[in-house]
């Protein structure tokens, strides 16, 4: 199920609320991109002050901002202030579009299924979505249904959007009459008097906008799909029934989304593990668990062995924590009293309370904590791939992306002030050359930092925070690295760096984090001695690089279509005789290269060699070896790439030497 990306101008679950506060002042001053000003009655429509921009701006504009607020371009002035206007060229723009086109599909579904009862309608990252709640399930035939009905509603060409402000006993009132009951609960939370609403045709929705000036900029959409979605999230609430959208400014950039979702239907790895034997979600054991099959094991096991080995290299040191611990010590970190609903927690015969771990903090501070250390010994550098728990809701489940049971590569560098920047620099390096080793070479970065006026509602001081803080930027400018600072969005116990790695079509996938934390430290005591001989609280940093094991194997798995890389791939070589002459020459082939460390297999199989070769491609297998009796008698094998196409015919050591280079490289 996608996520809300949460467009700041367009939520229908917070209504805009217009307060009028320059009711009495005739006019309001503008202050252009330009830097000239303006004044202008209170009453003037933004459209109008369009003209004041170059036209190659103005002709794109979607919405307006007046002193940060945004609003529609048919908003009378009421305040005074900067101005500028969101066009169709910003994300923004693009938010209004897609929040515009799931007002228009609800029109069509309230058209078409007159008795339905309308929940919320969001833009998405890739798109927009409505949830609706009727007696009768939706059919594919109806999603096309839908579709012809909101290109008919465009062709009238005289919809429009059109907003109002009414108190909230109207507001009750008038969609309790509509039997709109999602609407009057979120009304009813509101603590404002009054409340915006939108109109589309005969579809009045509680909005706080903005929305699209034209309707005429809706034409190039395509619904997409049907899900289930909980109100609210809630398993306890309504099921309703949720159909996804997309929606671009131009045929061109819809087009290409579109082919990218083709692109990305086939690179699920929730058809390809099971396809290619890696590993697949058994329901008779639960929703989340992932089985591992004999070649996924060993991708596994490729993955978790250049880990180790690179931390290892890097000074880190490897530790194994206990899967279940005593309440106690959650109680202790916090994650009983705030995580409690997503734990697992056993009872046993004995009256003990015991929890299966959602992470590995606590363990590694009980590990580090098994003596004094001085600054001498510092920095304290633990890794560990540590399998977690955590009792993830049904519908938020995603394969391996989203799972209930999965291993952290986890990491906590226990260190001074001092050593801050080189172990932050430290933990950059690393992420950076596994993450380019394992065939990713772009990522986006976000540093999530503090609110300095908000500074009660943080674990730490304000000069820890700096530090910490300082850290992280110096790590991310170093490397010149285009990056987005959030301030407000580091949690309470510390700041941190996301890595979000971009795939080869385009996609955004959480893995790399590197989290500072004042909170742990000081609720477990963790210390170290200084060179003065105090004891003074440690700088703790929490660092995943690939997020979790299952989650970046999901995601490799799609970045490379499961045509790993030779040095990934389960299944190197697949050698193919022609027929039962040559099997004896297929297996010599084949335990030569295992000597040599490439993972070879024979196909014996009596089944025509165009359908064994035929296999060994859909199965991804990088190289495919013919033998018959040329082969058999030159020492040779008639190599096909599954890359590259047919090699050709190549000595068996020259093609085990060819292999075993290609794997080094790690090309």
């Amino acid at each position: 199920m996608q996520g809300v990306t949460g467009s700041i101008p367009v939520s229908p679950t917070i209504p805009f609320i217009f307060r009028d506060r320059w009711k009495d002042r005739l006019m309001v001053e503008i202050i252009y991109p330009d830097g000239s000003k303006e004044e202008y009655a209170d009453s003037v429509q933004v459209k109008e002050l369009l003209g004041k921009l170059p036209r190659s701006i103005s002709k794109k504009a979607v919405a307006a901002r007046i002193a940060g607020v945004i609003c529609d371009l048919d908003h009378k002035i009421a305040e005074g202030g900067d101005f500028s206007v969101i066009t169709v060229d910003e994300p923004e723009g693009l938010d209004i579009l897609r929040h515009s086109a799931s007002h228009l599909m609800a029109l069509a579904v309230q058209e078409l299924f007159p008795e339905t009862s309308f929940a919320i309608g969001p833009s998405i990252k890739d798109g927009f979505y409505y949830d609706f709640l009727l007696e009768r399930n939706f059919t594919p035939e109806d999603l096309e249904a839908i579709e012809k009905k909101m290109r008919e509603l465009l062709k009238t060409g005289d919809l429009q959007f059109i907003r109002e402000v009414i108190s909230k006993e109207e507001a009750l009132e008038l969609f309790s009459s509509r039997s709109q009951q999602f609407k009057v609960e979120l009304i009813n939370e509101i603590q404002d008097d009054t409340v915006s609403i939108y109109k589309l045709g005969s579809f009045t929705d509680l909005c706080r906008g903005p929305h699209i000036p034209d309707i005429k900029m809706l034409k190039h959409f395509k619904l997409l799909s049907l899900a289930g979605a909980y109100w609210r999230g809630d398993e306890k609430r309504e099921m309703l029934q949720r159909v996804y959208g997309t929606v671009f400014f131009s045929a061109d950039e819809l087009k290409e989304e579109l082919d990218r979702r083709e692109e990305a239907k086939k690179r699920d790895h929730r058809k390809l593990g099971p396809q290619l034997g890696l590993f697949d979600i058994k329901e008779e054991a639960g929703g989340g668990l992932a089985f591992w099959y004999p070649k996924g094991f060993i991708l596994r096991e490729l993955v978790e062995g250049f880990w180790k080995k690179e931390h290892r290299d890097n000074g880190y040191e490897m530790i194994m924590t206990p899967h279940i611990a005593r309440s106690e010590l959650w109680k202790r970190s916090g994650h009983y009293d705030y995580y409690k609903e997503n734990m697992f927690i056993i009872n046993s015969s004995e009256g003990q309370e015991f929890v299966l771990k959602p992470m590995n903090c606590p363990g590694h501070i009980l590990v580090y904590k098994s003596h004094l250390h001085s600054y001498r010994d510092l920095p304290v550098r633990y890794a560990e791939l540590g399998t977690v728990y955590r009792n993830e809701r049904s519908g938020t489940l995603h394969g391996l992306l989203r799972v209930r049971g999965f291993t952290q590569d986890d990491a906590h560098i226990f260190c001074t002030p001092e050593q801050l920047d080189e172990e932050v620099d430290k933990c950059f390096d690393l992420a950076h050359h596994i993450l380019t080793t394992f065939g990713f070479h772009e990522y986006t970065v976000e540093l999530s930092a503090h609110d300095p006026a908000n500074m009660d509602k943080y674990a730490g001081s304000p000069e820890e925070w700096q530090m910490a803080e300082s850290a992280l930027l110096k790590a991310i400018e170093k490397r010149d690295i285009p990056f987005k600072k959030i301030a407000g969005e580091a949690v309470f116990y510390g700041p941190k760096i996301d890595l979000k790695l971009i795939d080869a079509i385009g996609r955004g996938w959480q893995a790399t984090t590197i989290q500072f934390d004042f909170n742990l430290p000081r609720r477990f005591n963790v210390q170290y001695v200084d060179s003065e001989g105090k004891k003074e609280y440690v700088y703790m940093i929490h660092r995943a690089l690939l997020g979790s094991i299952e989650r970046f194997i999901g995601t490799l798995t799609e970045h490379y279509a499961g045509l790993f890389p030779l040095w990934l791939a389960p299944e190197q070589v697949r050698i193919i005789p022609v027929g039962k002459d040559f099997h004896e020459y297929a297996l010599q082939c084949a335990e030569k290269m295992k000597k040599a460390g490439i993972r070879a297999e024979c196909d014996l199989r009596e089944e025509r060699l165009g359908f064994r070769i035929r296999e060994c491609e859909l199965q991804k297998v990088p190289y495919a070896a013919v033998c018959g009796g040329d082969e058999s008698e030159n020492g040779t094998l008639d190599v096909r790439s599954k890359s590259k196409g047919r090699v050709g015919s190549k000595k068996i050591e020259q093609l085990i030497a060819e292999l075993v280079d290609e794997v080094d490289r790690k090309a």
